[in-house]
């Protein structure tokens, strides 16, 4: 059989970690026109027929190669979607995380969309033709970032430097007269200059919310053929549209949620994440790459600038500060918001009872509400979220799954929160009463209280159930859930933060970064000069959010965390499975330096769990090794006790930097 003198190099995609390298396959003639470093094809393996899909990721002459290769089944279309620095960047991840690069390429690569890629590569043709190139359409090019001095920002990001930026916590009116955050045009201004220089960029926010402020404030600065939407909430035609879009040879501005971070955008010269404390960012798939990580995998690889932008700093921001990877920047002139914190009032307040705020608190409001709307923000969404025996204290649980139960209204049965199940004849296990008192209380029980406590008042609900962008500048009560709050026309005339003692209450070692974030950014939304009533908490967070100066928080809570040997002061990663193949994957990890075990101990399911804490350096020995490990058991075969064949492989799931186990 002739060759070609081509030999492509193929990423296989499949699930097996073992199989998580390049295969090499001979180009046929007849594709050698067609095949290229990224496009998709189609390839013959292992046995009885079987085609597997692909990439190519690389071309080389067969002159180095003996003995016979399989060649390429087909060609499935000459876009080449896989570009070499995604390519790269997938390799990164993957190895920083032990996972497999395929995991990562999905990710990145929507699935193929047939009429929209034809359509645009006509598109494309089209254009060529006509005008010899591709158009270029020119952004307004501009030095100047609102609030910062001295084009700042726009020099550092231009020469490649990483910045942790603060935001300035108020809110400006857009071109289409809309509300939204400052921090929106902070990052649509930055978008706009690296743009301007010719260069693209990628803008990472947590949710839908962030994005449409987002766009909002790049409607002023960009023209809307420089702005590419990239996330989940898009059909897949849309998406792949989108896709297509970033893989033209032209700079733009490309905004999506975590996914945005991997979009092929020509010449990156700026990546930047608002807020990249949410845990949003955090991936739920293999290999869990938090968004903060890949941003800065991709930022080293580029050679572009990055942001890390936000009202309150995350730890793992403060560690990147003080290692000095990251430098700080702060506007000229903080407009800080008015923060009040108040003690809890005396039990005996029949106010204070019925609208759980202090009478501080409700003066506060009261006065407020005569000027325009007042946030209320809580802990938790629904009526009565957790309730519990009237006699004995106990939760509730649901005999069927053993779940929480709750109420949906205040004339509504108690229901389960894991199945739903409607629970008409409850009774406590531990003493038999039949009565339920309410345990927390959720945004709607709220707003019944608040009604009852402002007569007349037009009260509104904004959760998770009940999504709310804007609200307008009359009075009104909005109580909203941490993180749906929706932005109000000029900016609330106060902001009441309830439920602090109950967030505070979540078992986590993140419970008081979170908070001081949640809080921080509900304040950013409170009109200038508005007072922001903290219920409830005193202490260290009282003061960071009180001063506003919540990177001394976070130096404080990194140093107590670096003498616990927590993260991010060192890097963890969870190990769980069956007790013999966690044993062998610890036995692997022999004793690099820096690194040290917790457990294993039970997981339920008769598997159990380890965690293994391990300092910086040691990230890619460690991962090396449990990825060895992960590979060794997932390529065993048991034989069935019943004889009647194999059994499926011992699993083994191992997760770097866990956000769960602490």
């Amino acid at each position: 059989m002739a060759r070609t003198g081509l030999v492509a190099r193929v990423l296989i995609d499949t699930p097996l970690p073992q199989l998580d390298h390049l295969f090499d396959y001979r180009v046929p003639s007849e594709l050698a026109d067609e095949a290229s470093p990224g496009v998709r094809v189609k390839v013959p393996f292992r046995s009885a027929g079987r085609i597997a899909d692909g990439y190519i990721v690389e071309l080389a002459d067969d002159a180095g190669f003996e003995g016979a290769l399989s060649d390429i089944e087909a060609i499935v279309s000459t876009v080449p979607v896989l570009r070499p620095e995604v390519w790269a960047l997938a390799r990164r991840v993957a190895d920083r995380g032990a996972g497999s690069a395929i995991d990562v390429v999905r990710l990145a690569v929507p699935p193929r969309q047939v009429r929209v890629e034809r359509a645009w590569v006509a598109a494309q043709d089209a254009a060529v033709s006509a005008d010899g190139s591709a158009r270029v359409v020119s952004a307004r090019s501009s030095t100047e970032i609102t609030g910062y001095s001295d084009a700042l920002l726009v020099e550092a990001v231009a020469a490649g430097e990483r910045l942790a930026v603060k935001a300035m916590p108020n809110l400006v009116r857009g071109a289409d007269g809309t509300w939204i955050g400052q921090w929106a045009l902070t990052l649509a201004q930055l978008g706009s200059a690296a743009v301007a220089q010719g260069r693209s960029a990628i803008l990472a926010v947590p949710d839908f919310r962030d994005q449409e402020q987002l766009q909002a404030a790049l409607a002023a600065v960009v023209p809307v053929t420089l702005v590419t939407r990239f996330d989940a909430r898009q059909s897949n035609p849309d998406r792949y549209r989108s896709f297509l879009a970033c893989l033209e040879a032209r700079p733009r501005i490309v905004i999506g949620n975590r996914s945005a971070l991997y979009a092929p955008a020509h010449d990156v010269g700026l990546i930047a994440l608002w807020d990249d404390g949410d845990p949003l960012y955090a991936e739920p798939l293999s290999p869990y790459a938090h968004a903060r990580d890949v941003a800065l995998v991709r930022q080293e690889q580029s050679g572009s600038g990055l942001v890390l932008l936000s009202h309150s700093r995350s730890a793992e921001t403060q560690r990147l500060v003080e290692i000095g990877w990251l430098q700080e920047a702060a506007p000229d002139r903080m407009l800080r918001p008015k923060i009040v914190a108040t003690a809890q009032q005396a039990a005996n307040e029949p106010l204070a009872q019925a609208a759980r705020i202090p009478s501080t608190a409700w003066r506060e409001a009261r006065a407020a509400l005569e000027h325009g709307p007042v946030l209320v923000q809580v802990a938790h969404p629904g009526y009565a979220p957790v309730v519990a025996c009237a006699q004995c204290r106990d939760a509730a649980r649901c005999a069927r799954c053993q779940g929480p139960l709750g109420l949906a209204s205040a004339h509504s049965a108690p229901s389960c929160r894991w199945c739903g199940a409607i629970v008409g004849d409850w009774s406590c296990g531990n003493c038999g009463g039949r009565g339920l008192r309410t345990v927390t209380i959720g945004a709607g029980r709220t707003a019944e209280d608040l009604g009852r406590a402002f007569p007349g008042e037009r009260i509104v609900v904004a959760d998770g159930e009940r999504p709310l962008l804007t609200v307008g500048d009359g009075p009104a009560l909005v109580i909203a859930t941490r993180g749906a709050e929706p932005i109000a026309d000029g900016g609330y005339r106060a902001v009441l933060l309830l439920d602090g003692e109950r967030m505070l209450a979540r078992e986590s070692l993140r419970v008081g970064e979170d908070c001081l974030r949640w809080w921080s950014n509900a304040a950013a939304l409170a009109a200038q000069g508005a007072p922001v009533l903290l219920v409830g908490v005193g202490g260290a967070l009282a003061t960071a959010l009180g001063t506003w100066r919540q990177e001394a928080w976070a130096a404080n809570e990194l140093a107590d965390r670096r003498s616990l040997r927590f993260p991010p002061a060192v890097r963890t990663a969870s190990v769980a499975g069956t007790a013999e193949v966690v044993g062998d994957a610890l036995g692997e990890l022999g004793e690099p330096g820096g690194v040290d075990v917790l457990g294993p101990v039970p997981a339920g399911d008769g598997l159990v769990r380890a965690i293994v804490r391990f300092d910086y350096g040691a990230g890619a020995e460690v991962a090396g090794r449990l990825r060895a490990a992960i590979v060794r058991v997932a390529s065993r075969r048991r034989k069935s006790p019943r004889g009647d064949g194999y059994r499926p492989a011992p699993t083994l799931k191992v997760r770097f930097d866990d956000p769960e186990i602490l």
